[in-house]
């Protein structure tokens, strides 16, 4: 299959009078050579049911659909997701392949298809929102390789006691594990970002962690933890737990977690103790 270039890409986007912009993280990538090696960090295969994100105009998306995957697209931009089917089919995508969701990811809720794996290049300023409401939203996936902004990425990887460790990192691995599986030059994209990026993968834990009460308790103590997180936990968590610092102190170490610890000394499992403590104690 032919996968689009730049000089396609610029015409498409002039026809359709499309100028990116960064309001919705638009930047399209233009080497066929980067959106496949997306697609085989992502070890898709002709058997996938796949759902991207913010397919634009559909360089990642002709990737995809070169392996015989089939393809839901949900795409934000209404002239973007009214113009992609022709693409598709420009490019010899048989019918049926592709399906396009003329959405915000943000809000959706359902997906045609019910698919299993995540390929997407995300807009930089709403990756990690986009990346835990389908985590959450969406339990048949189960692995997937996203492209995000090099920052975000090691974040989403990072474990406790790193440098980057933060909210987000905590709250991915609820799911399951996260690694980045390469980088990405600035320079094949249009335009070119001011940003580097990196593909992270992951794969869904094959039992959920805990109910959804507990998941909504445990990532509003995560989110208490890193507001602060350069206090100890005794005083980052006292308004959620008891309300003063020795109730803090008491609750933690019933969770068999120092109190004098830091939000990113903590694995998910030890916030997940913290939130089981709390809930026992009604709180």
């Amino acid at each position: 299959m032919h996968l689009l270039g730049a000089a396609e890409i610029r015409a498409l986007a002039a026809e359709l009078d499309v100028t990116p912009t960064k309001k919705l993280g638009q930047n399209f990538v233009h080497d066929p050579g980067t959106v496949r090696k997306i697609v085989a960090a992502a070890s898709v295969t002709a058997d996938d049911r796949v759902v991207e994100v913010g397919p634009g105009l559909g360089s990642l998306t002709l990737a995809i659909l070169e392996t015989g995957a089939r393809v839901t697209a949900v795409e934000i931009d209404h002239r973007l997701a009214a113009r992609l089917p022709q693409t598709a089919a420009d490019h010899g995508v048989e019918d049926g392949a592709l399906t396009v969701v003329d959405a915000d990811a943000l809000t959706i809720t359902s997906l045609p298809g019910e698919p299993t794996v995540l390929v997407a290049n995300l807009p930089y300023n709403v990756s990690v929102p986009v990346l835990l409401h389908f985590m959450e939203t969406f339990p048949r996936l189960d692995r997937g390789v996203v492209m995000v902004q090099a920052e975000v990425g090691e974040r989403l990887a990072a474990g406790p006691g790193s440098k980057v460790y933060g909210a987000p990192s905590v709250k991915a691995s609820w799911y399951g594990d996260w690694r980045l599986v390469g980088t990405v030059s600035r320079m094949v994209f249009w335009p070119v970002p001011n940003v580097d990026s990196v593909l992270v993968g992951f794969a869904r834990a094959h039992a959920a962690r805990g109910t959804e009460a507990e998941r909504q308790t445990t990532f509003r103590i995560v989110d208490a933890a890193f507001q602060q997180r350069r206090k100890m936990l005794r005083q980052a968590l006292s308004g959620v737990l008891g309300g003063s610092s020795a109730a803090a102190s008491a609750l933690l170490e019933s969770a068999d977690v120092a109190p004098t610890a830091r939000g990113e000394d903590l694995t998910v499992e030890d916030y997940l103790r913290i939130a089981r403590a709390a809930a026992s104690l009604g709180g």
